[in-house]
């Protein structure tokens, strides 16, 4: 499986990007799954339904599968937080591409998402020159327009069919191997 991160601050586009990015892979005929962290405390399922009756229970597992999904709800008894690398762990190997949303601390290889200020969005830093697992820009500016210079390649945050036939391209590098990972 070949493994990408997108990294940036909150509302700088990572979603709407992926989101443009999947069908753009897809239609190459490869299977994508995605990572996402969230930063809060999140529910995927219903009071009420059978499997949050289970966990309301005590489960510390519950898996919810039909012939299209298939869903598994995990509850810490004390809080806990996943490395990336262990949520990967947790995929389907058969998977041609993973895109990881957020994370931007961690050490994959990531495409960093920057918009420029405008209008009410007053903008943030950009993270590439002191991140060395950033391999490349996505932005709605030209890389002449960026806050620092960069030798790494410049995307058009606009162009998500672009972008997935720049992850295609150098599909080699995102390469992702299990081994020495926690």
């Amino acid at each position: 499986m070949k493994v990408v991160g997108f990294a940036g601050y909150s509302g700088s586009g990572k979603t709407t990007l992926l989101e443009r990015v999947i069908p753009a892979l897809r239609q190459r005929g490869l299977r994508v799954s995605v990572v996402k962290h969230a930063h809060h405390r999140f529910d995927i399922d219903h009071p009420g339904k059978d499997s949050w009756r289970h966990r309301q229970a005590g489960a510390f597992e519950v898996v919810v599968a039909s012939e299209h999904r298939l869903a598994l709800m995990r509850e810490y008894e004390q809080p806990y937080r996943l490395s990336v690398h262990q949520m990967l762990a947790e995929l389907y190997e058969g998977v041609d591409w993973v895109l990881v949303e957020g994370f931007k601390e961690s050490d994959l290889l990531k495409v960093e998402v920057w918009r420029a200020p405008e209008g009410d969005f007053a903008g943030h830093p950009v993270r590439y020159p002191e991140d060395d697992f950033i391999v490349a820009i996505a932005t709605d500016v030209s890389s002449a327009e960026l806050p620092e210079p960069t030798g790494r390649p410049v995307l058009d945050l606009n162009q998500p069919e672009a972008v997935a036939a720049w992850l295609v391209d150098n599909g080699d590098r995102f390469e992702y191997s299990f081994e020495n990972r926690t």
